[in-house]
């Protein structure tokens, strides 16, 4: 973090907002040049802080309404069985996410299908089918209550933790409050 100054760290919190946005658009929310703006977003793509872009999609319009996260308990847990989960995991589309934890189980899933037939079927041929799944238990989302995907940005106590905005449709932010 040492490397980045305030100025990097308003873009990164820009670009996770709108990774769409132009040079222009992007350099006028930071107060760069559009060249300033454009060296320092290749820098931070150079130096990994940027890993990519993607599109926000409606998972209810692509038939994948249903979210549920598995807590999955292994059998066993050797450093072989670890690596055949992972691979077996990576390879389903039906997983968003998948963490492993410690506590009470070894794995956490996110994932997203089409309805709670077609997570049976999910669960059914494709989980509890993965290398050393023990057991499973499931919860299923009823509500989305925020699924925010952006990072928390550490900004300096001069900014007090949001960047300061100027230009049309946005509000100065006062360091008086």
């Amino acid at each position: 973090m040492s490397e980045l100054d305030d100025v990097d760290l308003k873009i990164l919190y820009e670009l996770q907002r709108n990774g769409r946005a132009t040079y222009p658009e992007l350099s006028a929310k930071v107060h760069l040049s559009s060249t300033a703006c454009f060296h320092r977003v290749h820098h931070l793509q150079e130096s990994g802080h940027i890993v990519g872009y993607s599109a926000r999609l409606d998972p209810t319009k692509l038939n994948c309404a249903m979210l549920v996260f598995v807590e999955v308990v292994l059998d066993k847990t050797t450093p072989a069985l670890f690596e055949n989960f992972k691979h077996e995991v990576r390879a389903r589309p039906e997983v968003i996410e998948c963490h492993m934890v410690a506590g009470d189980f070894d794995y956490l899933i996110k994932a997203r299908v089409a309805d709670m037939k077609a997570y049976k079927h999910f669960l059914g041929e494709s989980l509890i089918r993965l290398p050393g799944v023990r057991e499973t238990h499931t919860y299923a989302v009823i509500e989305e209550i925020k699924a925010d995907f952006a990072i928390p940005i550490p900004f300096s106590k001069t900014t007090r933790g949001l960047p300061i905005r100027t230009g049309k449709g946005s509000a100065k932010r006062s360091d008086q409050s």
